[in-house]
């Protein structure tokens, strides 16, 4: 029997349907869901092979396990382990402050469902902090975004006369519906154009009209050139910027004096290829614009964020057709208030900025490793695995021993959860309900509440129960808490709105509504989906924030489109349509409903690049790694069977043939690739994609399942080397030195 559900392996969570076995358990075949009203029926190469994550044998747990004294793990009952965390939650908390347990996670690539539970287990015990893997890759995009518009934007690609890619190769990566087949039409059509900013010569590359192949970490001088030259070259909107935008006079006034024929020399692109591109981008009717973690996770990140999104702006490229605009969305991600620079949330002991209420993850190690009375001495990890995917794996490891306790609540024996107190198993993504909140489509928006396809093991417990038992273990909800909401549920629909609002009211309740809403509405809802539950509120808002757009996606009006769109949501196993917004529906959600072009602190910041000294590569340091490229067949640690992976199985460093031959190895043979925190042994891949000192190591690898496959990135990073601004780390732009392995050394 074929089933509906989605692919988990990045954010466009593509609809799929799978031929569930005999048993009930296992996938025999996958195939693209044509009913999905986002992905119509496509996928690329990887969603295919997701029965290797269901049907492999990756270390999975079906019992909860508590660390002995020897460090090795035994089997206890829910009872037991949910008692115990919560004893040793609370003596915490009572002791030294609830703010000193720290949650990390909340959910992998499109699995947010579980983690929407976790805000009442941290009410219910006074946390404070939290963080996830968003605070490694997008918050000083979050910051940029919050101050130069007050919310996030997203860009219309199959719509767009010019597509622009900072950092990002959505032949592998995606980010946004049908991404192949969309890049293989802009770059058949003469009428379109596609430019790419990258070092390396990527898929997408080689479908582009213009390659701009920077040198590494260096994207700041040519974006900054790109931008002054719209400037320069008088290409910019001007009529459309003076009914739209503030601060033109500043950011002109800086970008007529930039250089941009030596910032064209530092990024060693042609500046004529460069002046040819923003030419393209003032001519066009749209362009839209995607950066990624090519260069979110390098040198300047957050001022490239700035600068990138000038680009966009000064040419008029927002609220229309085939540009950037401003999804709507169910449950929001990356909502920043865009404090300036030295305002706003710090964490406890570093005082780093946190963004989107998020601490980031360079810091967590050093939140933990001092005597400072505020520091973290409880950690829990949600479907995410800190040990592998932080910067500087040795020193999380250390910070992760040094904790009071550990709670991983996860499907397998990952690298974080052997170093746990106590081991929560949880359904996988295809056992249980899930949703992504990835909901970025425009103007038709998507939700897609997943069913479960196979049936759960024993002895598994969905996130949304864990968090229950965990709340209700603390003492902060009882059936005398649940039973009026329970009595109003049964009622109708409109009765316990009206008893819900009434609880809400109460500060100390409000932060515990999941759960709530869990344990009271969620036994009425169809299909067992009482997991969904959480949603109810969100559909609500939805409707409240965006009523022309629910409306015209056939919800009504008034307090029955809310009602309506969540009835649609539980019901609709393909996904459904949330919004269907105009154009100007981006203009509205806007701060001020105008756009703010001149950020002080980054603005000045770009005017100061004219002093910096010129980066130089250090002779000790010859190379620059990016460590976790993604690859034909790498994704996410979701993936921990090794054998999904049919193309490099080991996780080839690749590197240029110039390299290869000065350094006499050809493709297969091996390197000792050495950073500034640790080394490791590498098989080689010569390519002419590659710039001469650029290497590369795919994400994902350096997982023990059986045994360790490929290297681990993070073993060579170093959490000290993060962004000015934001944190986010430098995984990009390691500096690196490689020294051939002869065959005495095999």
């Amino acid at each position: 029997m074929w089933k509906p559900s989605a692919c988990i392996l990045c954010e466009c969570n593509c609809g799929i349907e799978v031929l569930v076995g005999d048993d009930g358990r296992s996938f025999d075949k996958i195939r693209g869901d044509k009913l999905h009203p986002a992905s119509a029926g496509y996928t690329c190469n990887k969603a295919l092979r997701l029965g290797l994550h269901q049907n492999g044998n990756t270390g999975r747990i079906t019992h909860p396990l508590r660390r002995k004294e020897d460090g090795t793990f035994e089997e206890i009952g829910w009872d037991t382990a949910i008692s115990e965390i919560a004893a040793r939650l609370g003596a915490i908390r009572d002791t030294c402050g609830g703010e000193t347990i720290f949650y990390y996670g909340g959910g992998g690539q499109g699995n947010h469902l579980g983690g929407a539970y976790s805000p009442a287990t941290l009410a219910a015990f006074g946390a404070r902090y939290r963080s996830s893997a968003l605070a490694q890759e997008k918050t000083g995009e979050f910051w940029v975004s919050a101050r130069m518009l007050g919310n996030m934007t997203r860009a219309d690609f199959e719509h767009c006369e010019v597509a622009l890619f900072v950092g990002k190769n959505p032949y592998q990566s995606h980010g946004f519906p049908r991404a192949r087949s969309v890049l293989k039409e802009i770059a058949k059509d003469p009428a379109r154009s596609m430019v790419v900013i990258d070092p390396v010569r990527t898929e997408t590359a080689e479908l582009a009209d213009f390659h701009l192949q920077v040198r590494p970490g260096t994207d700041v001088y040519l974006l900054t050139a790109l931008a002054a030259v719209l400037v320069q070259e008088d290409l910019v909107a001007a009529d459309w910027l003076a009914e739209h935008a503030d601060g033109l006079d500043a950011v002109t006034a800086v970008l007529r004096q930039v250089p941009v024929s030596e910032y064209c020399v530092t990024a060693d692109v042609d500046e004529t290829l460069v002046r040819a591109v923003a030419a393209r981008i003032a001519a066009a009717d749209s362009v839209a614009v995607f950066e990624d973690l090519g260069v979110q996770m390098n040198r300047d990140s957050t001022l490239v964020s700035y600068v990138e999104k000038l680009v966009w702006l000064l040419t008029g490229n927002f609220g229309k057709r085939g540009a950037q605009y401003v999804p709507s969305s169910l449950v929001p991600l990356g909502r920043d208030r865009g404090y300036p620079d030295g305002q706003g949330p710090r964490s406890p002991v570093v005082g780093a900025k946190i963004i989107s209420g998020l601490v980031p993850c360079n810091v967590i190690a050093e939140e933990i490793l001092t005597d400072h009375p505020a520091r973290y001495r409880a950690m829990l990890v949600e479907s995410a695995n800190p040990a592998h995917s932080l910067a500087d794996s040795a020193t999380m490891r250390e910070a992760l021993a040094a904790l009071e306790l550990v709670v991983v609540i996860d499907v397998a024996m990952t690298e974080t959860a052997r170093l746990a107190h106590y081991v929560l198993p949880a359904p996988t993504q295809f056992e249980k309900f899930e949703a992504t909140f990835f909901n970025f489509d425009f103007p038709r928006n998507v939700f897609h509440l997943r069913h479960p396809v196979v049936a759960a093991p024993e002895g598994v417990l969905p996130e949304p129960e864990i968090h229950a038992r965990l709340v209700e273990a603390s003492g902060a909800l009882t059936e005398e808490d649940y039973a009026p909401l329970r009595a109003a549920a049964q009622a109708g629909r409109a009765e316990f709105a009206q008893a819900f609002l009434g609880v809400l009211a109460d500060p100390a309740k409000r932060r515990l509504a999941p759960v709530l809403l869990y344990r009271t509405l969620g036994p009425t809802l169809p299909h067992d989906a009482s997991a969904a539950a959480v949603l109810w509120m969100a559909a609500h808002e939805c409707a409240r924030k965006n009523p022309a757009g629910v409306e015209k996606a056939g919800y009504g009006t008034g307090l029955e489109a809310g009602e309506r769109l969540f009835e649609a949501i539980v019901n609709g196993p393909h996904g459904v349509h949330i919004t269907h917004d105009d154009h100007d529906a981006s203009w509205r959600r806007l701060l001020r409903g105008r756009i703010n072009l001149d950020v002080p602190e980054l603005l000045s910041a770009v005017a100061a690049l004219r002093d910096r000294a010129v980066p130089q590569q250090d002779p000790d340091w010859p190379f620059v790694l990016s460590a976790g490229e993604r690859r034909a067949f790498t994704a996410n640690t979701i993936m921990r069977d090794p054998s999904w992976r049919r193309r490099d199985p080991d996780g080839r460093l690749r590197m240029s043939v110039t390299d290869a031959t000065r350094l006499g190895v050809t493709t297969g043979d091996r390197v000792r690739l050495t950073t500034r925190r640790g080394s490791a042994e590498v098989a080689v891949d010569t390519t002419d994609t590659m710039r001469a000192g650029h290497i590369s190591l795919p994400n994902g690898l350096g997982l023990t399942v059986r045994e360790r496959t490929g290297v681990a990135p993070n073993e060579l990073t170093a959490a000290e080397d993060r962004d000015e601004w934001a944190g986010t780390p430098w995984h990009k732009h390691v500096p690196a030195r490689l020294e051939p392995i002869g065959p005495e050394a095999l």
